[in-house]
């Protein structure tokens, strides 16, 4: 009997293997779904050379074939593939569940429906409350409470500031005024732009109940509190808290032995905004001003306070108060307050700050109604007419941050049509610049494979919307979605980007995170750095991937991508990525929701 079984056992392993090797033809598809009244195109992906003469779109509980397309043309090798092929099923406008079938290959199933996207920008607000520093709702517990001493600031090194809160930037419990503003932003503006895509669930401090305010604002009012601490005088301004010297291993925030490592008690250093290098060890950063993080919390100041206006009309006019004296600070001292490295090569190198005080000054002009500061906004623009990185190759980590220009849109919404139209033409050009790079590969990938380059998707993603919705033309619709589908599963790889969403589909399940490698506690809603280039995952420091990767098969000197702890550059999730991907949720729902009953 014992024999019986293990020639059982060996045949079925041979069966599997055989099945494993000649697997190589994939469908790569949005595995969150598609609206019924949006694009709809997946990918067909191949080692070897095929030709298929046409697809099928198959209704899943009755196996019977309702839409059969000829592919798209082949756009031959990309990455690991042979051959590659777009095919689309736009036209098909009939909701339920469904699988593309190529021959003897199939799609996994997925949903079209006009609801498709309903709750995902609320779901990803998950990841944000347990970024929380301060009280964490997802732990029940409190962290990192007695920040901060103060250095490099005009008082005396060690000076006690309560700076308590905010959000960690990431796997690691570091704190950054520039991100956490940017975070901020975009969590009002989608509340402002997209009202009906959020629910009331939670308390203001986490907790599951209602308190008849939308959870994004609820996040939103989380970051603006943290930033007033920040920005706690006219001449004051800090950017940012802890350093490098929390990167000692995994552990929760409430158990963070880095709280005492920084030679002070138990408190974590903050760093006063000097406009000048900064460093505490042997690595310094090339900090020439404050521009960058001071314009970041003008704009935040002043959205706030036009969001709050009628429901808290108290903290509305401290923030317009905040954003005045934030904005000043940056024209004082104008340039980039880059983040501070200590024992480590590694920070955020942003090189560009107009971009931040062109928002900072059309925010304040939607505010106060002030000619002057849409004057000065104008002038920004012109300084900086397209965000660097679209169109280029590389850069180097953050250093053309924001991943997209808010202030366009904000001055084009208020200014006239001479006004609109200039700043309509500087996210047009950008957009082309990504489209001459996308055009030539099916995934229409055009954003470089550098370091979070999820961020740079999804921030280029909204920049089309914001153009699209502005302008009325639609000739990169195809561009945007493509950009929209890679992060949820149509890409080399076939996984969403986003921890939990879909909910049964292939996600992250073994993040750069405390909290999973611990004690597998779920970072819904988190949307990972995604893959980097073959050459930036080689000279990385610190990268060893802990188990056997399952994506082997589809990696390529063009870019790598694991779901594993052990890799922090591709797998690790950020809090300001996140916040820019709720703004694009809300987005599709809004108009996957709206387009379609306009259809009925």
């Amino acid at each position: 009997m014992n024999t019986l079984y293990a020639l059982i056992f060996l045949v079925l392993v041979a069966t599997s293997a055989s099945t494993q090797s000649i697997e190589s033809s994939w469908i790569r598809i949005n595995q969150l779904g598609y609206s019924t009244s949006g694009l709809k195109v997946a990918v067909l992906v191949s080692k070897e050379n095929i030709e298929p003469p046409y697809f099928e779109l198959v209704e899943a509980k009755t196996s019977r074939s309702v839409l059969k397309r000829k592919p798209g043309k082949n756009f031959g090798a990309y990455g690991p593939f042979v051959t590659s092929y777009r095919l689309d099923f736009s036209d098909y406008t009939a909701g339920g569940d469904f699988y593309l079938k190529v021959g003897d290959i199939r799609s996994s199933i997925f949903t079209i429906s006009k609801e498709v996207y309903n709750g995902s920008a609320d779901f990803a607000l998950r990841y944000m409350r347990q970024q929380r520093s301060g009280y964490n709702p997802f732990l029940k517990d409190s962290c990192h409470t007695k920040d901060g001493y103060t250095i490099y600031g005009p008082m005396p090194d060690g000076t006690y500031v309560d700076v308590s809160g905010g959000w960690h930037d990431a796997t690691d419990y570091l704190q950054y005024s520039t991100t956490s503003a940017n975070a901020t932003y975009h969590l009002l503006a989608a509340y402002r732009d997209f009202p009906n895509a959020f629910s009331d669930s939670h308390l203001a401090n986490g907790l599951d109940g209602k308190n008849n305010t939308a959870d994004v604002l609820d996040e939103a009012v989380w970051g603006l509190q943290w930033l007033l601490k920040m920005h706690p005088k006219d001449d004051w301004m800090f950017n940012q808290l802890a350093d490098d010297r929390d990167h000692i291993g995994f552990r929760l925030p409430v158990n963070d032995p880095a709280d005492y490592g920084y030679g002070k008690g138990n408190g974590r250093p903050v760093y006063f905004i000097s406009g000048e290098v900064q460093g505490l060890g042997k690595h310094k950063n090339r900090a020439t001003g404050a521009a960058s993080t001071a314009g970041k919390f003008a704009s935040a100041f002043a959205l706030g306070s036009q969001v709050l206006k009628k429901t808290d009309p108290s903290l509305s006019e401290k923030l317009k108060l905040k954003s005045l004296s934030a904005y000043r600070f940056g024209q004082a001292k104008p340039g980039v307050a880059q983040t501070a490295p200590m024992k480590a090569r590694y920070f955020y190198e942003e090189d560009n700050w107009v971009d931040d005080m062109e928002l900072a000054a059309a925010s304040i002009f939607q505010l106060t109604k002030e000619k002057t500061y849409f004057t000065q906004a104008l002038e920004f623009s012109e300084q900086e007419k397209i965000t660097p990185w679209i169109g280029a190759d590389t850069a180097v980590h953050y250093q053309w941050y924001p991943f997209h220009n808010f202030g366009h849109y904000e001055l084009a919404v208020s200014g006239d049509k001479t006004a609109r139209s200039q700043l309509l033409k500087y996210y047009r050009d950008g957009i082309e610049k990504v489209w001459k790079k996308a055009n030539g590969n099916a995934f229409y990938r055009g954003v470089p494979f550098i370091w979070c380059s999820n961020n740079l998707t999804t921030s280029f993603a909204i920049q089309c919307y914001l153009y699209r919705k502005l302008s009325g033309d639609n000739s990169f619709i195809q561009l945007e979605q493509a950009c929209f589908d890679w992060l949820f599963g149509c890409n080399p790889w076939g996984t969403s980007m986003v921890f939990g969403l879909p909910s049964k589909g292939d996600t992250p399940v073994d993040p750069h995170s405390s909290f999973t490698v611990l004690h597998k506690y779920p970072l819904d809603g988190g949307l990972v750095d995604g893959p980097v280039s073959g050459h930036i995952y080689n000279s990385l420091l610190g990268l060893t991937l802990v188990d056997e990767d399952e994506y082997a098969a589809f990696q390529s000197t063009l870019a790598v991508y694991h779901d594993d702890h052990g890799d922090y550059s591709t797998n690790e999730p950020t809090m300001d990525g996140t916040a820019a991907l709720i703004y694009l949720l809300a987005a599709k729902e809004t108009d996957s929701r709206e387009s379609g009953s306009r259809k009925k």
